[in-house]
């Protein structure tokens, strides 16, 4: 069986790139195609992820070869038509694509059965005549064509509004059309589900992303926290993992612990990170004086990201809409609470009172209500319940569990 993987880009290493990293784990024979690979921008990616990545088979479009395309990719979103449809995958049985904002799924597959037997080998092909199965693993449809939050907050520029009302009108369509194309549908939560049905009408399958559910990393004590600013101990800090982008909300998390005098560190880089940074600096910016408490680390390898998590009295995670959501399972599966804006795919995995506390709101106030309910009563009150309870939580997510159900949908719809 010959099985081709498709991705985005990349450029930054998250949750997209763990699916991707573990889609390669199981079929480690499969080139990986994408549009562009960025590789000094990819290098802030936690240790050992770029010569891994440099390992495999990458395949890339034309786009490659010009660097103005890959630095403003986002407003030259109009060529994915062209980009995509310069793959041709029509020689291969299975093709999985691992589908974002970019919609990778306009690749060329084998749709009818005039192909030449030459394309296909009976002891490894499903044998000539039949189409390449495609199945799209789905972490969300775009977000900038649907009205959802994005990397960005530039939708207060008119300029940017009526650019975007043109080339999304576009892009909607040819986003329509490929998802008609795609075989199967799988997707990474409940609520991707319901917006493959509600923009594409098609129906999908729920397979939950891969989480590494069975940390080695113990709860560490504060010598053993990177740290260069302040000294924490053993759960006296809050934590920040993933993109600095506007629809995590990172700020929120800054402005709330400010607010309360509460140390926090922050893991991962982005397009916000400059302006994050100064606005953790800018006291007069949130009247307080707080803000000292405030540590941006960058990336950190998985080794360090888990002794953060294990250390970490709760993970913040404020982000707008998401998908799913790794970095809540990830924190639960280290023992660790969440506090979490109860939106998207989040009420999926978080439990409010038993692995975290959830605000409905995307405000410094409502955090800072929910800080509150997270205060020493309510911690002291559940003891260790908090840790057992999110484990058991984090343990529906495990990697191998993904691999399983996912392995074993694409051979049961492989010879329908």
């Amino acid at each position: 069986m010959k099985v081709a993987l498709v991705h985005d880009y990349l450029r930054e290493y998250g949750g997209a790139e763990r699916v991707v990293e573990t889609l390669h784990e199981m079929w480690p024979d499969a080139p990986l195609y994408t549009s562009f690979v960025d590789w000094p921008s990819f290098a802030r990616a936690p240790a050992g992820k770029v010569e891994l990545f440099k390992s495999w088979d990458i395949r890339t479009s034309w786009v490659q070869h010009h660097w103005f395309i890959k630095k403003f990719i986002s407003p030259l979103r109009f060529l994915a038509p062209w980009i995509w449809g310069s793959f041709d995958l029509s020689g291969y049985d299975v093709v999985i694509s691992s589908s974002g904002w970019f919609m990778c799924r306009g690749v060329k597959v084998r749709e009818s059965s005039v192909v030449s037997r030459q394309l296909s080998d009976p002891s490894t092909s499903l044998g000539t005549g039949r189409k390449t199965v495609h199945v799209c693993y789905i972490h969300h449809p775009p977000r900038n064509l649907y009205g959802y939050a994005t990397g960005s907050d530039l939708q207060k520029y008119w300029i940017v509004r009526v650019y975007a009302a043109v080339v999304n009108f576009f892009l909607r369509h040819y986003d329509w059309e490929t998802a008609q194309k795609v075989d199967y549908f799988v997707a990474n939560s409940k609520e991707t589900a319901r917006r493959v049905t509600k923009f594409y009408r098609r129906e999908s399958t729920v397979i939950y992303p891969p989480i590494e559910v069975n940390p080695k990393s113990q709860a560490p004590n504060s010598k053993q926290i990177p740290s260069t600013k302040f000294q924490v101990h053993k759960k006296e800090y809050y934590l920040s993992v993933g993109r600095l982008t506007y629809s995590k909300r990172v700020d929120l998390a800054i402005a709330a612990c400010a607010k309360l005098g509460l140390p926090l560190k922050i893991v991962g880089t982005g397009k916000e990170e400059e302006s994050l940074k100064k606005l953790a600096s800018q006291g007069q910016a949130l009247q307080s004086k707080n803000l000292g408490n405030v540590e941006f680390l960058g990336s950190v390898s998985d080794e360090k990201l888990g002794r953060l998590y294990a250390g970490a009295k709760a993970l913040i995670f404020c982000a707008l809409d998401e998908d799913f959501g790794m970095v809540p399972v990830e924190a639960m599966a280290h023992g660790t609470p969440v506090i979490a804006l109860a939106q998207g795919g989040i009420v999926e995995t978080v439990i409010d009172g038993k692995t975290g506390i959830l605000f409905d709101t995307p405000t410094v106030e409502s955090l800072v209500g929910a800080l509150g309910r997270f205060g020493p009563a309510s911690r002291e009150k559940l003891g260790r319940n908090w840790e057992n309870q999110c484990r058991a939580q984090a343990e529906k997510f495990g990697k191998e569990r993904f691999k399983k159900e996912l392995r074993d949908f694409v051979e049961a719809h492989l010879h329908r």
